[in-house]
């Protein structure tokens, strides 16, 4: 990632981003909450990437280098929180299970009390768009935001991220399914490609990134898909760019990863 900037305080706010638009890297000495209640939002750390629907929420720890990226048109809602204050006792990203609950009480506490649309923002997190305050005087946001820590500690963690390989032979072979999800060569195949046996790089995925091959390449296709769905691709083509054999064999892993089918998500 390009060159970090230092952020002390984390923001609690909302924002506009356009589609393709980015916050670039930072990091800042608080905890944060980073939700998209539409679009699509890609957060990638050194560790990894994480990509979040309107039914999931990414946990930032203080300290963490990161950077967003918008899939269709973001409606960002961002809570920091003091690195004292870890209502989920976390010190290394996570997504988050958004309920209908949790999703109107961080909708309540990040919109700025003198109106209820984001900001248009200019991808700089920075910048001030009238932050509502974190430490409120005001009782009713003091109640608000207790009751937003008690949602979260209990919101269940989403096995959904999508390592980064750190190994060299890892890192050519992703590279080559990064760069087209749909293939559907073998990891025989593939590791005929970049120099290895099989048995080597089932090793290498297990060791390295935590999952198997298949695990990795499901998760790849699945974030990919989510990117497609907000750019507008019809459900078939989405599964067919992503390299399920149908768009029904698509459709029903969707709805296991995210409890929702894809013809429905560009209304959520």
């Amino acid at each position: 990632m390009p060159e970090t900037r230092l952020l002390p305080n984390a923001p609690t706010r909302s924002q506009w981003i356009e589609a393709g638009g980015a916050i670039t890297a930072h990091r800042h000495d608080d905890h944060q909450i980073v939700y998209a209640a539409r679009g699509v939002l890609a957060v990638t750390t050194a560790a990894g990437t994480w990509v979040a629907p309107a039914n999931r929420a990414v946990w930032i720890p203080a300290g963490t280098e990161h950077a967003h990226q918008a899939h269709g048109g973001l409606e960002l809602h961002l809570v920091g929180l003091d690195a004292a204050d870890n209502p989920l006792g976390l010190d290394e990203p996570a997504v988050l299970t958004v309920d209908p609950l949790l999703r109107e009480l961080i909708l309540a506490y990040t919109r700025a009390p003198d109106h209820g649309d984001p900001a248009r923002d200019d991808g700089d997190p920075a910048s001030d768009h009238g932050d509502p305050a974190r430490d409120d005087d005001d009782p009713a946001r003091a109640r608000l935001r207790a009751v937003l820590l008690d949602r979260l500690s209990a919101s269940p963690q989403q096995p959904v991220h999508l390592p980064s390989p750190t190994a060299p032979l890892l890192v050519a072979l992703c590279a080559i399914l990064r760069a087209d999800p749909g293939e559907r060569r073998t990891l025989a195949a593939l590791g005929r490609e970049v120099g290895a046996s099989e048995r080597t790089l089932s090793r290498l995925f297990r060791a390295d990134l935590g999952m198997t091959f298949p695990q990795w390449r499901t998760q790849l296709r699945l974030y990919r898909a989510l990117v497609l769905l907000a750019e507008g691709l019809p459900v078939t083509a989405v599964a067919h760019t992503c390299g399920w054999a149908s768009a029904g064999a698509f459709i029903d892993v969707f709805r296991r990863a995210y409890g929702h089918t894809p013809g429905t998500h560009r209304t959520r």
